[in-house]
């Protein structure tokens, strides 16, 4: 089975195909990376590749409650042993690096953060807040030229800690409605000026972070995450989007990326689409590609056996099973995932979800 072959990613040798998604569980009590968290990933080292959650690049980067951040030693450090566990179960492991932009609220921030974004448009709905439970989504401040680059310096300083943290690499977030991806949508872009209007200008805040990071640590430490046609966190279909993507991975392969991290949000609620710009983003990147999208073991080896693509992620089965590619290798059931504990504190539904036995089931370790 492919799916359980080794693969060379830019020299870093996975011991199989599938990869675990970047999921957001919301355990780092403070923003910091804990003992509870080293356990989670702990049981999941059998992954090819762990995508870490989420990870704020600065503290207006963070917008969720108890999300990890790694701009400050005491996260970096919290972080390395994380990394040294991974690495000594055999592991391998990129951080995520993710601004959520106007994906925010203050109280799940610092006290001195901004909500900042490319255009001065607030989110639809609410957002979850410890404090005092869902709140109405603010209206983000119009980040300035100076801001921009403040971001994107903040993006190099990341993936800088990451490295010293004892990541193997990281992947930009430029999906699901978060900041980069904000630049690169409709909805949360009206920008006229060099960062906005134009498939080009709206690909520039995420092309110069992509290259001034790959400057930093190197092409073969740095992936990506992109996400045509999702109407996550309030993005948009628009007028030339299949362009927008086609140029962005077209650019994208001038920086000789560990990959691409391609990600079907239809399975999640976004439209159904035609397949043609996965398939035709398959045809134009030159790299590894990896794809996303609520896939099963068998649909995931028939996606790498037709050339679909590298490599698969799966997000909710690593959630429930952490011992899932020892349930792909012997064909055994998966656990069920308990979304109401997805994101919130504690053990339960994080750490507790039983692993596979010849005897039976029992309990994770």
């Amino acid at each position: 089975m492919k799916l359980l072959n080794s693969y060379n990613l830019k020299g870093l040798k996975l011991e199989n195909r599938a990869i675990m998604a970047p999921l957001t569980r919301a355990r780092a009590n403070g923003n910091i990376p804990n003992e509870l968290m080293l356990n989670y990933y702990r049981q999941r080292t059998q992954a090819g590749l762990i995508i870490s959650e989420g990870t704020a690049p600065s503290p207006n980067g963070l917008g969720y409650a108890r999300i990890p951040g790694i701009y400050t030693d005491q996260q970096i450090e919290g972080w390395k042993k994380i990394t040294d566990v991974v690495h000594n179960e055999g592991g391998k492991i990129f951080l995520q690096i993710m601004h959520t932009g106007r994906v925010s609220h203050k109280f799940n921030m610092e006290e001195n953060a901004e909500i900042i974004a490319p255009s001065a448009i607030a989110l639809d709905g609410e957002m979850y807040t410890d404090q005092e439970g869902p709140q109405p989504y603010p209206v983000p401040r119009e980040m300035t030229l100076e801001d921009i680059k403040q971001a994107q310096k903040e993006f190099v300083q990341s993936a800088l800690n990451a490295i010293k943290a004892g990541f193997d690499g990281v992947e930009i977030h430029s999906a699901n409605g978060y900041l980069a991806d904000q630049f690169l949508n409709t909805a949360t872009n009206t920008r006229t000026d060099n960062y906005g209007g134009t498939k080009e200008k709206r690909s520039r805040f995420t092309l110069e972070i992509v290259d001034k990071v790959t400057k930093a640590i190197g092409s073969e430490k740095v992936g990506i995450r992109l996400s045509p046609y999702s109407a996550f966190n309030g993005t948009e279909i628009f007028n030339g989007i299949d362009d927008q993507f086609i140029y962005l991975t077209e650019q994208l392969n001038k920086f000789e990326l560990a990959y691409l991290h391609l990600v079907d949000n239809s399975s999640l609620g976004s439209p159904n689409v035609s397949q043609s710009i996965f398939l035709k983003i398959r045809e134009k990147f030159e790299g590894t590609l990896i794809r996303n999208g609520g896939y099963t073991k068998d649909e995931a080896e028939k996606s790498i056996t037709d050339n679909k693509t590298d490599l698969i992620s799966f997000g909710r089965p690593f959630i429930a099973n952490p011992d899932l590619i020892y349930r792909f290798e012997n064909d055994l059931p998966l656990n069920e995932p308990d979304y109401d504990t997805f994101y919130t504190p504690g053990e339960k539904g994080y750490i507790d979800y039983p692993i596979f036995e010849e005897k039976g089931i029992v309990a994770g370790k």
